[in-house]
């Protein structure tokens, strides 16, 4: 059967331990170095699940801890694999705990005095009405941070834990593929784009979330599983059509209609972050495909 990648780690990362699990689990395996990775490749009907047990065991037998050793693991094993899970996507934790605390901060989005340090265009409140500043006067003063901060900022608790749990499902795995630098470059590259698109083709006003970001993530993982299958971008049954449905839903401006005007969606974030997505992850799986050639 032939072997498909399912693991790429730096070179200083010791991989010798998980290897010895696998080797006492009758997992067949190769590993090798490509420019500046060890690439791990195993049989294509096991990779997702030898995936798994390396996030849940990345030291493997070198701490002595074997999945079939207990049926119900103490409290100690529970918190081991959690420092376990924390090392191995420390980005992804730090991308929601950063998006949690602007969430405390504005209180949803409700403050709006610390919104508008975040918001894409600084704006001034009037009574009922906000007066924005352009583009041009906003980076003439140097800030440059408003191009990314508003993927943090998020309008009601559904709006925030909806995204949060997109993106631990979607970035987790461009962590553990693709490497923590990937990930933060895909994020900011995604929500600069995102947030910039939906102030071309939206009126001024206050937008923000990581839906922009996790389209982004989406068409990622989307086209390169695509083009160079790997079990790390195999998402579940379902989600892809869900979140594309979503979004023609929301292009319909249904959601919008039914809340009569209280729900605001950035469409263009969505699309415009999709699109992006979906061509860094064609040019990341050709690149892959030609180094293993």
């Amino acid at each position: 059967m032939p072997l498909v990648d399912v693991l790429r780690v730096p070179l200083s990362e010791d991989l010798s331990g998980f290897l010895a699990l696998l080797q006492h689990l009758r997992v067949p395996c190769r590993v090798s170095e490509e420019a500046d990775e060890q690439v791990l490749r195993v049989p294509a009907d096991v990779a997702f699940r030898v995936l798994e047990l390396y996030q849940h065991y990345p030291q493997g037998a070198a701490l002595g801890v074997l999945p079939e050793q207990s049926a119900q693991p103490s409290n100690k094993k529970v918190g081991g694999r959690f420092w376990a899970v924390l090392k191995r996507n420390p980005l992804t934790l730090l991308v929601l705990l950063l998006t949690l605390l602007v969430a405390v901060v504005t209180q949803l989005g409700d403050d709006l005095a610390a919104v508008r340090s975040l918001s894409f265009l600084d704006f001034r409140l009037r009574g009922e009405y906000a007066y924005f500043a352009s583009l041009e006067q906003t980076l003439a003063e140097g800030q440059w941070w408003r191009l990314v901060t508003p993927i943090f900022v998020h309008f009601g608790l559904l709006h925030l834990v909806m995204n949060g749990l997109w993106f631990w499902e979607l970035g987790r795995r461009i962590e553990v593929f693709q490497g923590a630098v990937l990930l933060i470059a895909l994020t900011l590259g995604f929500g600069m784009i995102s947030n910039v698109a939906q102030y071309v083709y939206g009126a001024p006003g206050i937008f923000g979330g990581l839906s922009g970001v996790l389209y982004g993530l989406l068409g990622h993982c989307w086209l390169y599983q695509r083009l160079r299958p790997v079990p790390a971008y195999a998402l579940p049954a379902g989600v892809l059509g869900l979140m594309l449905i979503w979004l023609l839903v929301c292009l319909s401006g249904l959601v919008e209609t039914l809340s009569f005007g209280a729900m605001a969606i950035a469409n263009a974030s969505h699309v415009s972050g999709l699109l992006a997505g979906c061509l860094t992850g064609s040019l990341s799986a050709l690149w892959a495909r030609r180094r293993s050639a």
